[in-house]
């Protein structure tokens, strides 16, 4: 049956040989493509309905056909495409906030709030790793317990838990006495609280294993008391940097960047040393004390601390900046808006991932609890900045400093907390009566246990030969350890290379600007040869030229064509095109750049 019969007998068949007459493209040309290739996909339908899918389609039909599908395909494929895309930017949480944060208070606020939600993904991570391959493994081989709860586990984690002035003034001998004496004096007193607070820490900890031993665990009393080392650790880390804050203010630095550095060094100092002396409790300690599971009281130490620590940042966020902007704008309005303190921030929530890492080694779950922690600090700094604080006055660069604070997060803290593992991995015996590791000399002897037992599999003989021969071998990490140091090597070259091309571009500018700046004054000095009677409106003009230059964008008057021309009206032939006003204001401007350039490269 060819397509005329078939035509004759249907007159579905004519109208889809009129339809199949235009073409793609024509239809959708046409004001009514839409619907014009709709009714068409319909009529082709029914004739193949009715034909029984014998092929009874002419070619038009089919290439109209196959067109159809191909644009179904493609605007399938966009819109799978798009829902993706916005999938994905949805997983990018914050970013709307990060966004209003960086416009209303600046790139240094924002950074504090880049390295806080950094520090959650890192946390998520690595939550979903131990609660994969750690947690899940234990629930479904451990055997039941009769162990009570109170309530009050959740807080002592008990039965739960496994403006520069670069001018150099001119001081007296006697005046630089008295600085270089003030200076280790401010010392002098920081090492000496430093020492005070891990020796208060040092003997409550003491104190807490005695607790401990004591056998009062479900105690209340017992339990509350096993609270005071974590506020103790807390109230030193809150009460002590105010102090080296009010040892830098008494120093008088020259450069307030100096201040800077100096007191976020000192709160380092103090930060690490509280946790040094914890790790030497606990390593020492706890680890050689007659605790049945002394893995298990290190893990609630450390919880505890982390849960005080937790509560006392969100104080510290209501009475430490909401109270103060009430005491600021209504009791003493000299004092004013509090400023966010970026640096304290930053080191508070250091302090916290260390005790992190420390923990995942006695409680794989303690990301998920920072995890939690983290999230309410960020709406809390949130809100409490948005409402209470201002931008920061001193000079901060979001670049330097968000490098400043992964250096500090991996060279003290992640080298620390590495050198911790290493002890607890290598070195300590594991408890007798509970734990994986229980019955080994070390906690690395289980992992020679299993490449003895895989000794005995032939599928397993080349796990066998990366241990022994890569794993084990000194060699090995001495020959990996070479192409390392080249790299960092070439690496820190590239980087040098780049400061110096950084300061040659720079001198070039500089250089620039003031080629620029002596042209236009040997212009000036030309403009008043020619025309050395200049009107006394002129130096007016030249002033409120100025005077406009100096003024914000917002303040200045819009330069529209028109007004360019009611400028320019009335000037003379001679002004024109080597006006002073104009070029007198430029060289001002150009010489204030040269200036501030100066500034930064002497800096």
């Amino acid at each position: 049956m060819t397509f005329s019969t078939l035509s004759q007998a249907n007159p579905v068949c004519e109208e889809a040989a009129s339809l199949a007459s235009c073409s793609y493209n024509s239809c959708y040309k046409d004001s009514h493509a839409f619907i014009l290739l709709s009714h068409r996909n319909k009529v082709l339908r029914e004739i193949t309905k009715k034909s029984g899918g014998r092929g009874t389609l002419c070619g038009c039909c089919t290439n109209c056909m196959r067109r159809a599908k191909v644009v179904s395909v493609s605007h399938s494929f966009r819109r799978f495409r798009n829902i993706l895309s916005e999938f994905f930017h949805r997983l990018n949480f914050w970013h709307k906030t990060l966004k209003v944060i960086a416009g209303e208070f600046g790139t240094s606020v924002l950074s504090y709030f880049i390295f806080l939600k950094w520090l959650l993904n890192f946390n998520i991570f690595s939550f979903l790793v131990n609660f994969g391959f750690i947690t899940i493994p234990q629930l479904v081989t451990a055997e039941p317990n009769n162990l009570s709860f109170t309530g009050l586990e959740l807080l002592t984690g008990a039965e739960d838990l496994a403006e520069e002035n670069n001018e150099a003034p001119n001081f007296s001998v006697k005046e630089r006495i008295v600085r270089i004496l003030i200076h280790l004096g401010s010392w002098a007193a920081s090492l000496g609280t430093a020492v005070a607070a891990c020796a208060g820490v040092y003997f409550l900890s003491v104190n807490n294993l005695q607790l401990f031993m004591k056998g009062y665990r479900n105690d209340l009393e017992s339990q509350a008391a096993m609270l005071v080392l974590a506020i103790i650790t807390s109230l030193l880390n809150v009460v002590f940097p105010f102090f080296y804050s009010w040892l830098g203010n008494l120093e008088r630095f020259q450069n307030p960047k100096h201040k800077i550095y100096v007191t976020i060094a000192r709160i380092i100092m103090l930060k690490i040393s509280i946790i040094g002396i914890l790790c030497y409790y606990w390593l020492n300690v706890v680890a050689a004390s007659e605790s049945q599971c002394w893995e298990t009281l290190v893990g609630q130490d450390i919880y505890r601390l982390l849960l005080v620590d937790f509560i006392f940042c969100l104080l510290g966020s209501f009475f430490g900046e909401f109270l103060r902007r009430i005491v600021g704008t209504t009791v003493c309005i000299s004092l004013g808006v509090p400023e966010f303190d970026i640096g304290r921030s930053v080191l508070d929530l250091i302090y916290a991932q260390t005790l992190t890492w420390i923990g995942i080694l006695f409680s794989p779950l303690m990301p998920g609890i920072q995890m939690i922690a983290f999230s309410i600090v960020f709406y809390v700094k949130k809100v409490s900045l948005m409402r209470n604080c201002q931008p920061p006055r001193k000079a901060w660069r979001a670049a330097q400093m968000t490098t400043f604070f992964m250096f500090l997060l991996f060279f003290p803290s992640l080298i620390g907390v590495l050198s911790v593992i290493a002890i607890t991995v290598w070195s300590l015996k594991p408890s007798k009566e509970c734990g994986p590791f229980r019955g080994l000399p070390s906690i690395y002897a289980a992992i020679s246990e299993w490449v003895k037992i895989l000794e005995n599999y032939i599928d397993s003989k080349w796990v066998v030969w990366i241990y022994y021969n890569l794993i084990a071998s000194k060699l090995f990490f001495f020959i990996l350890s070479v192409p390392i140091l080249v790299i960092a090597y070439i690496y820190w070259q590239i980087l040098k290379g780049r400061r110096t091309m950084a300061k040659i571009l720079l001198q070039q500018i500089i250089n620039k600007a003031e080629d620029k700046a002596f042209v236009l004054q040997e212009l000036r000095m030309l403009q008043k040869i020619r025309n050395p009677s200049a009107p006394r409106r002129q130096d007016q003009q030249r002033i409120s030229s100025l005077d406009r230059s100096s003024m914000p964008p917002a303040q200045q008057e819009p330069d529209y064509p028109g007004r360019t021309f009611d400028r320019n009206r009335n000037a003379s032939y001679d002004e024109l095109p080597f006006s002073e006003p104009f070029y007198g204001g430029f060289v001002m401007v150009v010489q204030h750049q040269v200036d501030e350039h100066k500034k930064n490269s002497s800096q």
